[in-house]
């Protein structure tokens, strides 16, 4: 069963202006069944490479010839990160053929990494961002409980069992770890595991990378190139703190997160929703999975958090048609704002603050904060977006 994606439309119709389209995101998350599905119809006909698949590479062994050959269809390379040299022999035929649809390339190194590959196709390809499944996409059977612990991963949050779905998250973990970093140099993979379970247990909170070196008994250097290394795979985020000019002393670390509610369960061990809801990590986990959804949802969104060291905080602050919008994550049905909230909100003056609980339901909690789920944010950052 095919689920439609949010922007399976926007792919297409890039695809259909620009001569390559990039579309990328973390392993495992649904490129290459978007990919594969938006081409089924394609007037031109198509043909799909997976780079790691070896009859595939063995096609491209010549590779100038071969993908001459293919000039009258839409080119899909999948996995293109394993093969950047194939960007100049892309930017020669796309000039050569002069037209819209020539290739989609599926990467899962971020754009920044892919842009250092392919500087010679600007102005050809344009980049479009896939995530796991975001809340707004999946079916409605699926509850926000089994999202909380499964997270978004496709082969993951529509596993027949929790056993099933649990065992996923291990071995894409394990299979990330062990194989997919093995091409990334300076890479010791029990570093990477210890380094991102640490990251689960601290998940949402602002990062410390000389308490982390010390713990893994490596510099601090080491620490920073290895999450920087996890932000460029997509499995964490970043958030950097929102900068006022009110004079009070801020909290100038970013926060970092897992960037997936279900590989922070495997990480942490957690099997059932049962468990969750009494770790310390749950209202983090929360933050997360919206934090996802505001990243999937709006990808050109600059998302940052605030928080003075006084207590003062808010869990985002995005700024939308020059308007600033204050969010607030409470993983509570009945939820309350803290005083350093509203000392926070008071400082950020937002044009409005969202309170986003797992609720189904939205209310206003006073003039110029709203209780809402999280299809309502969703919602009501989309009509500002459209402003």
């Amino acid at each position: 069963m095919f689920i439609q994606r949010a922007n399976g439309e926007d792919i297409l119709e890039a695809i259909r202006h620009f001569p390559v389209t990039a579309v990328i995101g973390p392993r495992q998350c649904g490129k290459s069944t978007l990919a594969k599905h938006l081409m089924e119809d394609y007037p031109s006909g198509t043909l799909y490479l997976d780079l790691e698949r070896p009859s595939d590479l063995e096609k491209l062994r010549d590779a100038e010839w071969f993908l001459s050959s293919q000039k009258d269809k839409l080119i899909c390379i999948d996995e293109i990160q394993r093969k950047p040299e194939l960007f100049p022999l892309i930017r020669s035929l796309v000039d050569e053929w002069n037209k819209p649809g020539c290739f989609v390339v599926l990467g899962s190194a971020s754009r920044d990494l892919l842009m250092q590959s392919s500087e010679s196709l600007a102005g050809r390809i344009v980049y479009k961002q896939l995530t796991p499944f975001l809340w707004s996409e999946l079916p409605r059977d699926i509850s926000i409980e089994k999202y909380f612990e499964r997270g978004g991963f496709p082969r993951s949050i529509l596993a027949t069992s929790d056993k099933i779905s649990f065992a996923w998250l291990n071995s894409f973990i394990a299979t990330f770890l062990e194989r997919d970093m093995l091409q990334w140099v300076n890479f010791t993979p029990a570093t990477m595991r210890r380094l991102w379970q640490m990251l689960a247990h601290v998940n949402g909170q602002t990062v410390n990378y000389s308490s982390l070196g010390n713990s893994l008994g490596v510099s601090n250097q080491t620490v920073k190139n290895y999450i920087d290394l996890l932000k460029s795979t997509y499995m964490v985020d970043m958030i950097a703190p929102y900068i006022s000019n009110m004079g009070k002393r801020l909290v100038k670390a970013p926060k970092v997160y897992i960037s997936d509610s279900g590989i922070v369960s495997a990480l942490l061990g957690i099997r059932t929703f049962t468990d969750f809801s009494g770790h310390p990590a749950f209202g983090a986990v929360w933050e997360t999975i919206v934090l996802a959804n505001l990243r999937g949802t709006f990808p050109e969104v600059e998302i940052y958090f605030y928080r003075t060291a006084g207590g003062a905080e808010i869990d985002f602050v995005v700024q939308i048609n020059h308007q600033i919008i204050a969010i607030e994550c409470k993983a509570s049905y009945s939820p309350t704002l803290s005083k350093g909230n509203y000392i926070a909100i008071k400082d950020i003056h937002p044009e409005h603050t969202f309170v986003v609980t797992p609720s189904s339901e939205s209310w206003p909690m006073s003039k110029g904060i709203d209780v809402v789920s999280l299809s309502g944010l969703i919602e009501k950052l989309s009509l500002i977006t459209s402003i």
